[in-house]
C-alpha cells in the first residue's frame, strides 16, 4: 500500500478539558462517556478513523490527576504508556488555563520529538481578542507545537484539525482492519453507558465507588439480552444506589436502555444487579477483574 499513513494520536490534558467530546465529535460515535464530573474516563479507549490512504487511531485517556487510589494509579499508567507510543499528541487546554498550571506530562511532551497539536478548547465562550492573547501565550511557551483555537462542543476547526493530524502521520500500513472503529468489545460500551447514567444521577462519592461489569450479552434475533452487575465499595452504598422501592436503579436502567438501543440499533432487555466488593479501588485482584491491571 504505497503512501498509506497510519498512527496513534494520543489526546492528553487535565480532567474535563473536553478530550472525550473531541474524540466523539471526530469519530461520530459516542465511544467515550461524557459528563461534567471529573475522572469520567477511566480506561484508554481507542477510536479509529479510516480514509482511503490513512488510518488515525485516537486514544482518549483519563485526565491527568495525582492518584489517591490504586485504581487511579492504573488510570495514570494508561497515560504514561501513551507517552511512549504516540505518533502525534493532541494536548488540550481550556481557555483561561496557563502553561505553569499544567501537570508534569506537559513538560515531558515539550521535550519529546513527537509532533504536537495544542488545542485551546471552549473558545466559543470568549471574545476574539482573548483568544488571540491566549494563543500567543501558549505559542511562546511551546514554540514547536501547532497551537489551534478550538471548540469541541461546536466542532469549530474540526476539519482543519483532521487535515493537520493526517499530515503529521508517518507512512505506515494500517494497524487495524479498515472496517473497525474501536478496539473495545461491545460489552465495554454497555458498562460505559450504565456508568455514565450513574455519574449523572447520583451525587458525591457514589459514582466514583461504582464499577459496572457486563455479565451476559446475548443476541436473540432483533433483541439483545444484557445483564450487568453494578459493584459498590460498601454495604451502606447499596440502598442509595437502588433507591426507595428500587426507583433509582430503575431510572438508571431505563436511561441506559434508551441509549444502548440507539448505540446498537436493536431492542434491548437490560437487567441490573447491585453487588458489594469491599474497597475495590484499592484491591489488586478486583482491579484485574475490572480491567485496570494486566492479567
Amino acid at each position: 500500500m504505497s503512501n498509506h499513513k497510519a498512527g496513534y494520536v494520543n489526546i492528553l490534558g487535565k480532567p474535563n478539558v473536553g478530550k472525550s467530546t473531541l474524540m466523539n465529535a471526530l469519530i461520530g460515535e459516542r465511544l467515550s462517556i461524557i459528563t461534567s464530573k471529573a475522572q469520567t474516563t477511566r480506561h484508554r479507549i481507542l477510536g479509529i478513523i479510516n480514509g482511503d490512504d490513512y488510518q488515525l487511531i485516537f486514544s482518549d485517556l483519563p485526565g491527568i490527576i495525582k492518584p489517591a487510589y490504586k485504581m487511579q494509579e492504573s488510570m495514570m499508567e494508561f497515560v504514561r504508556n501513551s507517552l511512549d507510543d504516540a505518533d502525534v499528541f493532541v494536548y488540550m487546554v481550556q481557555m483561561g488555563d496557563k502553561p505553569e498550571n499544567q501537570p508534569e506530562e506537559y513538560e515531558k511532551i515539550k521535550k519529546m520529538k513527537v509532533p504536537v497539536l495544542l488545542l485551546m478548547n471552549k473558545i466559543d465562550l470568549f471574545e476574539t481578542n482573548d483568544v488571540n492573547e491566549q494563543e500567543l501565550i501558549w505559542q511562546t511557551d511551546f514554540p514547536q507545537a501547532k497551537v489551534m483555537p478550538f471548540s469541541a462542543k461546536f466542532n469549530l476547526n474540526a476539519n482543519i484539525l483532521l487535515l493537520d493530524l493526517i499530515e503529521f502521520l508517518p507512512e505506515s500500513e494500517p494497524y487495524f482492519d479498515k472496517e473497525e472503529w474501536t478496539d473495545k468489545p461491545e460489552r465495554f460500551f454497555v458498562t460505559e453507558v450504565i456508568r455514565e447514567k450513574i455519574l449523572m444521577n447520583y451525587k458525591q462519592e457514589i459514582p466514583y465507588s461504582c464499577e459496572v461489569v457486563c455479565t451476559s450479552f446475548v443476541e436473540d434475533g432483533d433483541l439483545l439480552r444484557i445483564s450487568a452487575d453494578i459493584y459498590v465499595e460498601r454495604e451502606s452504598q447499596k440502598p442509595i444506589l437502588i433507591g426507595k422501592g428500587g426507583e433509582m436503579l430503575k431510572k438508571v436502567g431505563t436511561q441506559s436502555r434508551v441509549d444502548l438501543e440507539k448505540f446498537f440499533g436493536k431492542k434491548i432487555f437490560l437487567e441490573t444487579h447491585v453487588r458489594v466488593a469491599d474497597n475495590w479501588r484499592n484491591n489488586e485482584s478486583m482491579l484485574r477483574k475490572f480491567g485496570y491491571r494486566d492479567h
